[in-house]
């Protein structure tokens, strides 16, 4: 069954999706440059995304999309398993939305140039103020309500783990005081583990959980107007940096709730 599964990928799917994507990229440049980069770079590539994942048989389950509110923006926060991440939540999370993606994504060929049309903010890690810059741009993205996908733990995992989460993404949505939904991914690592590369696909049944909205943590909660005012701001910041991790270790427990038992547990990944 293996083989004629691989058949099918190689001499039928592959080369039907290579030319989807190359016209969903070209579609999605000329799209978001003539104007309206919100419908452009989401839908072209949304119908991209179902159709990678039903063009290679691939079985989705998406749970939880009934807890969101349409006009509300979010941050997403989701365990990073492999490629078929991307697939998963651009073509069943069912928003637009904007993705923080590594840097080096820039250089792909089409798909490189459709993301930049479409908006999606790049991470430059190479300084502090390279940094600031990404943080700046992902705080423009939910001020003008679009929501924001993130994978916190910024790399994707050798072992089907998680590791740990990096807090930039729920510091954004502390600042602007915006809920953050952790969203569990499983499946993705046994149809396509990193260490494989992309190349020939195992069939496997995804999962996509979306949880209920984590909401911010109101800053004057409990406390006198004069009382803000007097507290300094390095108790504020500090009060601040605590809320943030909790909605950090919060979103991380639920994440990992939903794993299997396989994948339960903390594993470092070196490529953080």
């Amino acid at each position: 069954m293996q083989i004629l599964y691989r058949f099918y990928q190689l001499f039928i799917a592959a080369p039907l999706l290579l030319l989807v994507t190359i016209a969903t990229t070209l579609t999605t440049i000329i799209g978001c440059t003539l104007g309206n980069a919100r419908f452009w770079g989401y839908y072209p590539p949304m119908v991209w995304s179902r159709l990678m994942c039903w063009g290679f048989l691939l079985p989705v389950k998406v749970e939880g999309r009934e807890l969101l509110n349409e006009k509300q923006s979010y941050v997403f926060v989701a365990n990073h398993q492999g490629m078929y991440d991307i697939f998963l939540i651009y073509g069943f999370l069912g928003r637009s939305f904007r993705w923080m993606m590594k840097k080096s994504l820039r250089n792909i060929p089409l798909i490189g140039k459709a993301s930049e049309s479409a908006g999606h903010i790049f991470v430059d890690k190479s300084g502090p103020k390279a940094i600031h810059k990404t943080y700046e741009q992902g705080r423009q993205v939910l001020k003008h309500g679009v929501s924001l996908v993130v994978f916190p733990e910024g790399a994707r995992t050798f072992t089907g783990h998680m590791a740990k989460f990096r807090r930039g993404a729920f510091q954004l949505a502390d600042e602007l005081q915006l809920p953050v939904v952790p969203v569990t991914i499983d499946g993705c690592f046994d149809v396509l583990p990193r260490q494989r590369g992309f190349f020939f696909l195992t069939w496997h049944p995804m999962r996509l959980i979306i949880h209920e909205p984590i909401m911010p943590e109101t800053r004057t909660t409990d406390k006198k107007a004069e009382d803000i005012r007097e507290a300094s701001e390095q108790q504020q910041s500090a009060e601040r940096s605590e809320a943030v991790q909790r909605i950090l270790e919060r979103s991380y427990e639920v994440i990992m709730r939903d794993l299997p038992a396989r994948h339960q547990g903390f594993v470092s990944n070196l490529d953080q």
